[in-house]
Order: structure tokens, then C-alpha cells, then sequence
């Protein structure tokens, strides 16, 4: 009898995850098969972005820039941009709060020049105290962060790629 009530239970409770449109998350579906990613050298964003790609397991990464041409489509960018803003500093002049700002640019284009996703940046911030007695930790935090707000731009790319159709 616990076990039919336990039964009953479950079953119910997985009914509003179902009617909602629940679902777990899956590896994105590609509309081409192989993109060849046009990025500077030493690119932290691109060597990401290249992982995450080639994890996804239905995509031919084409890394030679001699073979280009035989890509369905190209991911062009200059790579990404790093900031540090100050936002707002103490009565002594020392600074309390920065800005940290992630800028990617990129586009997809065919390999004959035919443009699928215009110029598109993603810019990512996040502010982060400071102080000067705790710099080293504090440059160990930002660069965290940064890792986190990379992390999030790839992810958007993604998604972005995977609602390209050729």
C-alpha cells in the first residue's frame, strides 16, 4: 500500500514538469556540419569556445585555415576585449569598486561571403569590491570572474550557432 501511495505521489508530481515544457538540457543541434572559427591566436574566449564545439559531438571542427573553404560556415571575430572600470573610490582616493567587462564581436558568414549572422557583440559585466590591502586575492577574484563571464559568452554563442540554418 506505501509503495502504490509513493507511486501515486511521484506520478502526480511530475505532471506540472511535463505540462511546462520541461526538459533536459541537450547537446544544441547544428543546421551545418562543419565551421571553421577565424580567431586570433592565443584567444582565451576562442580556445573555449573550440573545446565547448568540439564537445558537442555533431560538428567538424576545421582547424587548418588552408581548408576554410571546405567549412559549411565561418565564425569570423577579432577576439574578445577585457575591461576594467573603476566605479567608485574612497574619501582618500583609493578605488572600492570595479567594473569588469567582457566585449566579444563575431559573425558567420558562408565561406563564399554569404552573411548568416551579421556583426553581433555580447558584452558581459559584473562588478567586484576592492581593496588595496587584499590586491593579490582581489586580482585572483577578477580573474575568476572573468573565467565566469567568458564561460557565459560561449554558452551565448552556442545558442546563437545552433540557430543557424544554411
Amino acid at each position: 500500500m506505501a509503495c502504490t501511495r509513493r507511486a501515486v505521489v511521484l506520478a502526480a508530481s511530475a505532471l506540472p514538469l511535463a505540462g511546462c515544457g520541461f526538459a533536459l538540457r541537450r547537446a544544441p543541434q547544428f543546421g551545418f556540419h562543419s565551421i571553421y572559427l577565424a580567431l586570433p591566436a592565443g584567444s582565451a574566449l576562442g580556445t573555449e569556445l573550440r573545446r565547448q564545439l568540439q564537445g558537442a559531438g555533431n560538428l567538424e571542427l576545421i582547424g587548418d585555415a588552408a581548408r576554410r573553404a571546405e567549412a559549411d560556415v565561418v565564425l569570423e571575430s577579432g577576439g574578445e576585449q577585457r575591461e576594467r572600470i573603476v566605479v567608485s573610490r574612497t574619501a582618500t582616493g583609493e578605488v572600492r569598486e570595479f567594473t569588469l567587462r567582457l566585449r566579444f564581436a563575431f559573425r558567420v558568414r558562408t565561406p563564399a561571403g554569404r552573411e548568416l549572422l551579421p556583426e553581433t557583440t555580447i558584452v558581459r559585466e559584473i562588478d567586484q569590491s576592492y581593496a588595496e590591502s587584499e590586491a593579490l586575492s582581489k586580482e585572483q577574484e577578477a580573474q575568476m570572474l572573468y573565467q565566469d563571464l567568458q564561460s557565459d559568452i560561449v554558452q551565448q554563442v552556442i545558442r546563437r550557432l545552433a540557430a543557424i540554418h544554411t
